[in-house]
């Protein structure tokens, strides 16, 4: 998944391309969501690969942590129970339409 497709590119007056700001969405607990204690080397795209078949979809456990999770960061501090979402689908949906249209 392309996290950045809905985000607004902009052009500077050098000509240089970025990105509008991302707004990442509020994630809410449920009762199907999956807690692991973090151990060394434990990596959120790792995580994303194991329980999603997908590694881009790091930054939905990132929002379901905040606080416990860094989003410049792949790598999670060992020791640490996090919540990972069993269907990443409405999450994915909610950071799409807080980024559509910006």
């Amino acid at each position: 998944m392309n996290r950045y497709q809905n985000i607004k590119q902009f052009k500077s007056d050098l000509g240089n391309r970025y990105y509008g700001s991302t707004i990442y969405p509020n994630v809410p607990e449920s009762l199907n969501d999956i807690y692991v204690e973090t151990e060394y080397g434990d990596r959120v795209d790792i995580l994303a690969h194991q329980f999603y078949k997908d590694a881009s979809l790091w930054w939905v456990i990132v929002a379901s942590n905040p606080g416990k999770l860094r989003r410049d960061s792949y790598f999670c501090k060992p020791g640490i129970q996090i919540r990972i979402p069993l269907n990443p689908e409405p999450i994915i949906n909610a950071f799409n339409r807080l980024n559509s249209n910006r």
